[in-house]
């Protein structure tokens, strides 16, 4: 079976879009989706994409996404954006983590990314925790702060985020038993009560240009800690995105997306590396 794709990217986190909302695609396994992601022998990104019709009354489609491990994840931000620039239409989308709104606009779009959770069993951890100045650290990476925005993300603020090596924490914090679902670590840095500069490890991705729910994540937390305005710029190393979040209300992300190029491949060449 040939299965056409589309190549897009948010702030350089890439993704493989497979559309299968008019015509079904073949059963989807973790081996499959890790060997599309693939960057030598596969198509490669970040994160695979498959769209599908959903039964759902509150959702006009499903959105579900892979990490390159193969992993199926609840929430992309990124990815949320570069759906709505090919859906090109307003469209209520359900996710792992929830139904969100997608709101295209030139170049990008805005998503309404629904309500952070903050109990510490909704982020989950392993046991009970403050989530908001977490009484645990890592090495230099100390009083954390973890929020759910669809998938679970702990904070670090510190002076310097591009002196942390995240390549080498990341993936003890995210394989940390404290976080039973893993975790995706997040570093910042706020320059302004209107700036702050990220650098994200991803669960099962690690080091990525650009995470959405990284960014909206980190923007509420600072804003919980009274270190940021309600709408703030975070800054990725594959450029800015907008964050707006009331408290008891839902979080907004605004931000460009494009389609890199467009393809199509035979389901079996991957199925046999499954």
């Amino acid at each position: 079976m040939r299965v056409p794709f589309t190549k897009m990217h948010g702030l350089g986190n890439d993704f493989v879009i497979l559309d299968g909302r008019e015509a079904p695609l073949p059963v989807l396994t973790s081996g499959v989706a890790a060997a599309i992601a693939d960057r030598r022998e596969g198509i490669g990104c970040d994160q695979l994409i498959v769209l599908e019709t959903t039964p759902e009354s509150d959702a006009d489609f499903r959105m579900r996404i892979f990490n390159s491990d193969g992993g199926e994840v609840e929430s992309c931000g990124n990815a949320s954006r570069a759906v709505a620039l090919l859906h090109g239409a307003p469209a209520r989308v359900l996710t792992g983590g929830g139904v969100i709104a997608l709101e295209p606009a030139d170049g990008g779009a805005t998503v309404d990314m629904g309500m952070p959770r903050f109990e510490w069993d909704a982020i989950p951890l392993a046991y009970p925790m403050d989530t908001l100045l977490m009484p645990v650290g890592w090495e230099e990476l100390e009083t954390p702060a973890a929020v759910n925005v669809g998938n679970p993300h702990v904070m670090f603020f510190v002076e310097d985020c591009d002196a942390v090596e995240l390549d080498r924490l990341g993936p003890l914090i995210e394989h940390d038993p404290l976080f039973p679902e893993r975790v995706n670590v997040n570093v910042a840095t706020v320059v302004t009560r209107a700036h702050i500069r990220l650098r994200v490890w991803e669960r099962g991705a690690g080091l990525t240009r650009a995470c959405g729910t990284g960014a909206c994540a980190t923007a509420v937390a600072a804003m919980r800690r009274g270190l940021a305005e309600r709408i703030v710029t975070v800054e990725l190393p594959g450029g800015p995105l907008q964050i707006e979040w009331i408290p008891q209300d839902r979080i907004l992300m605004t931000g460009p997306a494009s389609e890199s190029f467009r393809g199509s491949f035979e389901w079996t060449d991957f199925a046999g590396k499954s």
